[in-house]
């Protein structure tokens, strides 16, 4: 009974931290530069524990851990209900093709240049090529479980989205305006959804072009979440494949199970059983137990974690930006030719 209180106590103290980071994402400022309270929610965590946490209770952090593992894992399968099957119809078979061969080639660039090129530890790596490649900050949070990887390693690659995925915002809507991608709307719309970072930082660039922009924008980044679950059951498969124990046995390959589920409930949203205003109502609720998930992971950030990791993190992630923006390119002139 005392445990229980213990983790109400740490959990209603994340809470807390998760509703400030959601009022401050609501100000004009950070609406309008397309920073999700996820962003806000870790950083409020860092400065939480890099300050004050000496002086808080060590028997909350059992409610804390509660929120970066069980909400985490609530909140990756609630966003199951932003997405339908039907919608990948709606941007075609170059849409698709886009999202999937940006998916893979981002990742497979990514590690190869994280951990043979940079030398760079494979957590850091796996998850900053995650972000990159998938969805942002919510990729990192469903990857982080599958590696059992150390807080401090996600709060690195999260750091990374909200850099890079904050300058996509500005130099998208810049390249097009200045014809130096020779794209229509339409198409630049499937460009900045198969490249840019996070959902909000792809509706905050596609926004600044127009509708029709948004439209096929939005629908192709979904496209790219979707793909989560198929990726963590394939990393989970490819975790166990190179894991050995002393005995020179391959590791187990542990089935993500709140993956399983997401695609389960991308499935029973197809139908659409759901009004709007319940379909409203579990984003807002999904939106904040992920942000729950952001603060608690923050909260077990501590900036002496950092010592040693160097400038190398922030090497892959120019070089996956890059990437992004050049092959990117070229993967979705090659789609719409299909």
């Amino acid at each position: 009974m005392q445990k229980t209180k213990i983790n109400i106590r740490g959990i209603i103290l994340v809470a807390l931290f998760s509703l400030l980071a959601t009022f401050i994402a609501r100000l004009h400022f950070f609406e309008n530069i397309g920073i999700s309270p996820l962003i806000i929610g870790i950083i409020i965590g860092i400065i939480y524990a890099n300050t004050i946490r000496h002086k808080v209770p060590a028997s909350l952090t059992p409610g804390v851990i509660f929120c970066t593992k069980f909400i985490l894992r609530l909140g990756i399968i609630f966003y199951g209900f932003r997405l339908t099957f039907q919608s990948i119809e709606a941007v075609g078979l170059s849409g698709i093709l886009a999202s999937f061969l940006m998916v893979v080639c981002t990742f497979t660039i990514g590690y190869f240049v994280g951990v043979k090129v940079l030398k760079l530890d494979r957590d850091i790596t796996i998850l900053t090529t995650a972000g990159s490649s998938i969805c942002g900050a919510a990729a990192i949070l469903a990857t982080e479980p599958i590696i059992k990887a150390e807080p401090y390693k996600s709060a690195i690659a999260v750091s990374t989205v909200v850099v890079f995925g904050t300058i996509a915002i500005f130099l998208y809507p810049f390249m097009y305006r200045m014809g130096i991608i020779p794209f229509n709307a339409q198409d630049m719309g499937i460009y900045i959804g198969a490249s840019v970072h996070e959902v909000a930082h792809v509706v905050a660039a596609s926004n600044a072009i127009g509708p029709e922009a948004s439209a096929s924008a939005v629908i192709v980044k979904m496209i790219r979440v979707m793909m989560l679950a198929p990726f963590l059951i394939i990393l989970s498969w490819f975790i166990a494949r190179s894991a050995t124990n002393k005995g020179g046995e391959k590791g187990k390959i542990t089935i993500p199970w709140f993956a399983v589920i997401f695609i389960l409930v991308v499935g029973l949203n197809s139908f659409s059983w759901f009004s709007p205003k319940i379909l409203e109502f579990i984003k807002i609720f999904d939106t904040f137990a992920l942000t729950m998930a952001m603060c608690a992971l923050g909260m077990e950030t501590s900036f002496s974690k950092f010592k040693g990791v160097g400038a190398k993190p922030i090497y892959l992630a120019t070089i996956l930006f890059a990437w992004l923006i050049v092959g990117g390119f070229f993967i979705v002139k090659l789609s719409l030719l299909v």
